[in-house]
């Protein structure tokens, strides 16, 4: 998942191997194969780029912010959900809302 939120970090080559090993589930041996490279090469590009991701969501946290964010939508749909009509409608409003912007969208309308 840190490949998800970091990749464009990540240099073309590091993005591809993960791709290969983690996504397309090759073999190291495969992705060596694919590129005319030793499976070395290719095991120490994905320890590499992993250590990267790692660094860089220690640094800004992108993932855990994400994890914790969907715990409280997930809070606020339960409730919602136990909350009388109006209100319930109020609260579906504002999860979906906060769901499009986690989404890439840019939900503005909080006039709900």
């Amino acid at each position: 998942m840190l490949f998800d939120f970091y990749e464009p970090l990540l240099t073309e080559k590091q993005q591809t191997f993960l791709k290969y090993y983690f996504h397309d589930d090759y073999s190291l041996g495969e992705i060596a194969s694919e590129f005319e490279v030793s499976r070395q090469a290719v095991y120490e590009h994905i320890k590499r780029a992993e250590t990267v991701l790692e660094g860089y969501e220690s640094k800004l946290k992108l993932l855990a912010k994400h994890n914790a964010r969907q715990q409280w939508l997930s809070k606020l749909e339960a409730f919602a959900a136990e909350a009388d009509v109006m209100f319930n409608q109020r609260l579906t409003a504002i999860s979906a809302g906060l769901r499009a912007i986690e989404s890439g969208g840019m939900e503005t309308n909080g006039n709900e």
